[in-house]
């Protein structure tokens, strides 16, 4: 006798959080990265400056199991596939950006797919649970998380030192825990490694180039940070 629970279609459950169907939620999901190691970068604009275009460096590229090739870069509080970034300003995605050769695209870069398809097929595991990590990347682009305690009336900057991919697709900022560093330099798999995200004080991502500013100071740096006490 079928199993009703089994045999229903997957096109017909819908996960709560995103509203989409399972299927396509699989179909999309991350199965391999590769860092972006030549300074490319995703240009994207937004609706308080409709007349200029921002930059903002790649961190990797990523592989859904669909075969789709994407940039991912940290947007806010999480790591994002470039054409999906979702910003407060109404920001919107413009392409992908060579400034070494001032080209403008919109694919990923061919060598970029091979690479992928290449490690994905070459590399084939077999997971036991959802958290299992497939893969971890070192941070090439100098992230910073984000720590507040009280509403950013105070805030302490973190270096990300590497991205965890885990089996369900999702990926992970890790941060050194001070108390369990064992060896110099921490490097990626060390177990100090923690995810920012399970850290309450975590608020937002910045690059290195923000970081530096804030870390030296620097009054427009400061005053942006003030918008975000309030929210």
């Amino acid at each position: 006798m079928p199993n009703s629970a089994i045999d229903r279609p997957i096109d017909n459950v819908i996960d709560i959080f995103t509203r989409k169907p399972l299927s396509e939620l699989s179909n999309n999901k991350l199965i391999r990265m590769a860092p972006e190691l030549d300074g490319l970068e995703m240009l994207y604009s937004n609706a308080e400056n409709p007349d200029k275009l921002f930059s903002i460096k790649i961190l990797a590229w990523g592989l859904r199991s669909n075969g789709e090739v994407v940039g991912l870069v940290p947007w806010l509080n999480k790591l994002v596939i470039c054409d999906e970034i979702n910003d407060p300003l109404n920001g919107q995605w413009q392409g992908y950006y060579d400034q070494g050769v001032d080209e403008l695209f919109f694919t990923a870069p061919l060598h970029k797919v091979i690479e992928l398809e290449t490690a994905a097929d070459y590399y084939e595991y077999q997971c036991d649970s959802e958290q299992d990590i497939i893969q971890e990347v070192p941070d090439t682009i100098g992230t910073h998380a984000v720590l507040s305690v009280d509403g950013f009336k105070s805030i302490a900057l973190k270096e990300i030192i590497s991205w965890r991919l885990l089996n369900d697709g999702s990926i992970e900022a890790m941060l050194i825990d001070e108390t369990k560093v064992a060896n110099t330099p921490v490097l990626p798999g060390d177990k100090c490694l923690y995810a920012a995200d399970k850290n309450k004080d975590f608020r937002y991502f910045f690059q290195h180039n923000i970081a530096n500013k804030l870390k030296s100071q620097d009054p427009e740096a400061l005053a942006a940070i003030s918008l975000l006490k309030d929210g």
